[in-house]
């Protein structure tokens, strides 16, 4: 699983490191921290997380079939 986190977006309300909060952190009042690739393990919270955010400034991508080796093509 791939996390992005649109930090123009990003108003620090802070509702994803309550979700999630292995994921996301907040540095300081405002600088939000994340994992861009948490464990799958925190797919739910971070789902939860994304779907909370009130501006939508967090995108996750399940990465499905990222099992081809590098070089091969995908078929």
């Amino acid at each position: 699983m791939r996390v992005v986190v649109d930090l123009s977006r990003c108003q620090g309300y802070a509702q994803c490191a309550f979700l999630a909060p292995e994921v996301f952190r907040m540095h300081g009042e405002e600088a939000l921290m994340y994992d861009p690739n948490p464990d799958d393990a925190q797919r739910e919270q971070v789902v939860r997380a994304a779907a909370a955010c009130p501006l939508q400034a967090i995108l996750v991508d399940q990465l499905e079939g990222r099992d081809t080796p590098v070089g091969a093509s995908p078929s």
